[in-house]
């Protein structure tokens, strides 16, 4: 497999028809998030600002929130983190549908591109892709949710553990990581492949799963290569991109060291306003980064797909022209 033709003709791809960018944007959605909630009130722990020497206007506002969660009733925490959680659902499945959509198209478009057509539009990938979508979407949140199981029953008993020991437990994480960070790439792999064999060949769940893992069973090496590439380039593109936020910062911190020494909220305030101006102007351009990033990654991961499913079928036919060859003979 030629890795450099592949990366080569996934840029001219994304380059080529545009339009992929905003399925790799609606791609990126679900990537990277967690379901993580958060909770509090009426714990019986207190953070009282007046015991800390603090900024008087940042001891006020930790001060007001005090006296917030002091005055609300154990059912009005329960009603907000009930909320909270299902805000947090709603949201998942909203990331999840759309990131469906753009991983459909994006291999969509590949495949026509291939094909070579000369255009590509929006309407015709998001049409020709709904037949696609329910099980593309079951594929991945049904995944997601054993794999969060798994996740739940493994590190569960090592946290108690951890709890228990004082935390001498933790020193079993460091095996144990070593396993799940191996085992976690294999899953994505093998879940991108499942996804690409969904729509590529119109299979349902469960075959495209079995296609998935006997696609990187059969190409391991090759996909271990092209999953290195990938993933260094990503992890490098994404720090860059990520600088720029560190730079945003800035004028928040020398705001509130600034304002500590001046003893003026005005100039803390002032940092914050700024850097949240810089993070707002930002982040287009960080969306749409993230999304040609997205695009291009999916799409070398669907020519991927493609080359090694036809050097299979090629390998399969060959004994047998050989053969018809022999008794022409």
């Amino acid at each position: 497999m030629d890795y450099g033709k592949i990366l080569t003709r996934a840029w001219e791809i994304i380059w080529k028809f545009k339009v992929l960018w905003i399925f790799g944007i609606l791609a990126s959605c679900g990537q990277g998030s967690s379901g993580g909630g958060s909770g509090g009130g009426n714990s019986g722990v207190q953070f009282k600002a007046d015991e800390v020497n603090l900024h008087p206007g940042i001891r006020s506002f930790f001060s007001q929130i005090d006296r917030f969660f002091d005055n609300i009733d154990a059912w009005q925490v329960a009603v907000f983190i009930g909320g909270l959680i299902l805000f947090m659902l709603i949201m998942g499945l909203l990331m999840t549908a759309l990131s469906t959509i753009g991983r459909i198209g994006l291999v969509q478009g590949t495949v026509q591109a291939e094909e070579g057509v000369d255009r590509l539009t929006f309407s015709d990938l998001f049409t020709s892709g709904k037949p696609f979508f329910w099980r593309v979407f079951a594929l991945n949140l049904i995944m997601g949710f054993i794999i969060l199981i798994i996740m739940l029953i493994i590190l569960a008993p090592v946290i108690g553990f951890t709890i228990l020991t004082a935390g001498i437990g933790a020193l079993c994480l460091i095996p144990l990581i070593c396993v799940l960070v191996p085992l976690g790439w294999m899953i994505s792999v093998v879940m991108e492949q499942a996804n690409i064999a969904l729509v590529v060949e119109d299979l349902g769940i469960i075959e495209a799963i079995q296609r998935g893992w006997t696609v990187f069973r059969e190409n391991l090496g090759k996909m271990v290569i092209m999953a290195l590439i990938l993933g260094v380039g990503s992890f490098f593109i994404g720090i860059t991109l990520a600088l720029p936020i560190i730079i945003i910062a800035v004028p928040a911190v020398l705001g509130i060291v600034g304002g500590a020494i001046a003893d003026s909220s005005s100039i803390i305030g002032g940092g914050l306003v700024v850097a949240m101006l810089c993070f707002v102007a930002y982040l287009p351009v960080l969306i749409v980064l993230g999304g040609i990033l997205r695009s291009y990654i999916n799409t070398a991961w669907t020519l991927t797909y493609l080359t090694l499913t036809t050097e299979s079928t090629t390998d399969t036919e060959e004994p047998e022209i050989q053969t018809d060859d022999s008794e022409t003979a």
